[in-house]
Formats: C-alpha cells, structure tokens, sequence
C-alpha cells in the first residue's frame, strides 16, 4: 500500500495528498476483508441458513456501538427481502427490552472482539429464554462465539484506521457477511420483485415496482388501429394524428396485430417522395414489431423501450392490440 511522510515542511496540499492516500488504502484494505468472506461461505454458513428457515419465531439482531448499527442495518435488509426480523440495542436489553424476545427466536449477536459488555451481559438471559444464538463476530474464540450455537466469522486482518482502533473494516465485514445471508434467505424463499414492492410501496423505487403497463395506459386510453387489408399510409397518419400518438397498429381481418408504423417512418419516407401516402400500409409498415401486455410492470416497458429506441409500444391480448403505450406517458408516471 501507499505510504507517504510528512516533514515539518509539510504544505497543507502535501497533507491533503496524504489523506487521499489513506483514503485509498481503506477501500483496498475494507475490499479485501470483504472478499476474504467468501471462504467463510461453508457449512456453518449452511447450518445457520438452516436455523433460521425452520425457526419457529422471529430473528433477532442485536449489539451495541458501531455494531448496533450493524444490527439495525441488518434487521431491515433481511426484513425487506423476506425474513421478518428486528433490532434490539444490547444495552437496553439489560434494562427491560429482553421482553421482547420469545423462547423459539433466533438472536444474531453482533460483537468483533466477541467480548462487548452489554453483548455478554445478556447470554445468561437469552439461555433461560430459550433462544438459539448466532455469534457474528471477529473472534472465533471469544466469550461470545463460545457461548453461542453457531458462529458466523467476520474476522479480519486489521482495521482501515491507520491506528487499528476505529470500526471501519470490521465492520464493513460484518454488514457484508450479514447481507449475504440476507441474500441467500430470500434465494431459498423464491423471493420476487413483486415480493419486494410489497414491502417498498413509496417512493420511486415503490412507483418502479408497483406500476404496471395497464396503469399507465390510462392516462391517454388510446388504441390508434387500421386494418392491413384497406388502410392506406395517409389513413394511418390520420388515425395517429386522432389519437396524438405517434405510431398505429396495423391489424389483419381478424384484428390480429401484424405491424406498426410510426410518424418517423412517415417522415423518412417523405425525403424520397410523397407518391406512397396513399399506398397501402402493409407496404410499409414495421411486421413483427415488440409489444408487451398490461399485466407487466411499466419499468419492463421502459427497459423495452430505451433499449429498442421507440417511443410507442402496442399493448396485446390475445394478440390483439388493445392500447398504444407511450414513452412520454411512462415518463409523467414518474417510472424512471
């Protein structure tokens, strides 16, 4: 790693070069004490995966400090993909609020010396309560990880502050590990995006995951529709401009979408010649194009869309176009 002196010469841009040094040593040095987790991803990993998918109560994090912090960031990340879990601060444990843990939960005690007062102080307890208690913790033979049913090791080489006192890798490991389990948790549940939007309803995010299609088409309720078999290019142009949309389906006798045409395609057409306005449709239009049905999310729609580079997207059923989506429309329900 980098390391650079200051003398009693030292310029304050000499300074500030060095904390940038430093800045850059702490993401390597939190980066490779992440990365190092991996070879802890093993049996005991599996086994608290295990307690947890049968447990009969409630998870339950816990610890006091930077690592309180960890408990509570933790207890909302498995909350939000799938297991229902809660923080309690190992102090006021002590002081009455062990009364909300219940015989059958499992407790996830957060400690990287493994020998936090107000971490210990509560084992007794947790034992007469009937609880089964994961150790997450830096130290494999500490009070904690001896007390504990399973050990979750977060240990890591030194800590990112320059003096190795600050909770700063340490701690990034923990959060990391716990996430992992987290993730894996909502693996095994078959947790899905509409899982997910159940629990984020507000916000953007809530908008992105609870708008779907048949949300959006509502805004305008229009179907811009002619037929292959009689319309011609000038009957196409005037139903997209009925409908101010920018694009008409093209449908077969039996209703059946069998193309598009846009006002582009119109207006590319018009650098070479007038003479095809009143050609018919099917001569020009987009066969095959890409549709979506109401039910999908309008973030699907928006990914299709950005991605293809259209403005106008024919909804179906049944293969019949029933709506014309709008890129603009997507953008006034705010799913970005």
């Amino acid at each position: 790693m980098e390391k650079t002196k200051l003398t009693e010469n030292s310029t304050a841009d000499d300074k500030l070069n060095k904390c940038l040094v430093e800045a850059r040593n702490t993401l390597e040095i939190e980066a490779q004490a992440v990365s190092q987790l991996k070879q802890k991803i093993g049996s005991e990993f599996k086994k608290v995966m295990e307690v947890i998918i049968n447990c009969t109560g409630r998870v339950i994090f816990t610890g006091v400090g930077k690592t309180g912090l960890v408990g509570q960031k933790l207890a909302a990340t498995f909350s939000s993909t799938g297991t229902s879990a809660f923080f309690v601060h190992a102090g006021e444990g002590s002081h009455g609020d062990l009364g909300m843990i219940k015989q059958g939960d499992v407790v996830i005690a957060i400690s990287n010396s493994g020998e936090s007062e107000e971490v210990i102080n509560l084992l007794p307890s947790l034992r007469r309560i009937g609880v089964t208690l994961v150790a997450l913790t830096g130290d494999n033979n500490s009070t904690l990880a001896k007390q504990a049913d399973l050990i979750l090791e977060a240990s890591v080489a030194a800590e990112a502050c320059p003096n190795n006192l600050a909770p700063t890798a340490s701690t990034t490991a923990a959060i990391a590990l716990g996430d992992a389990l987290a993730i894996a948790l909502s693996t095994y549940y078959g947790f899905t995006p509409e899982d997910f939007a159940l629990y984020h309803p507000g916000g953007s995010l809530g908008r992105k995951l609870l708008t779907k299609v048949k949300d959006v088409i509502k805004i305008r309720e229009q179907n811009p529709v002619v037929n292959s078999a009689t319309a011609t290019v000038r009957e196409a142009l005037f139903e997209m401009t009925k409908s101010r949309m920018g694009s008409t389906s093209v449908v077969d006798q039996a209703g059946k979408l069998v193309g598009i045409i846009t006002d582009g395609d119109i207006r590319r057409l018009l650098e070479e010649s007038a003479d095809f306005i009143d050609q018919p449709v099917k001569k020009y239009m987009t066969v095959n194009p890409t549709t979506i049905t109401a039910d999908k999310l309008a973030a699907q729609a928006l990914q299709i869309m950005e991605a293809k580079e259209i403005n106008d997207l024919p909804v179906v059923a049944a293969g019949e176009p029933v709506a014309m989506l709008n890129f603009q429309d997507l953008l006034r329900a705010k799913v970005f």
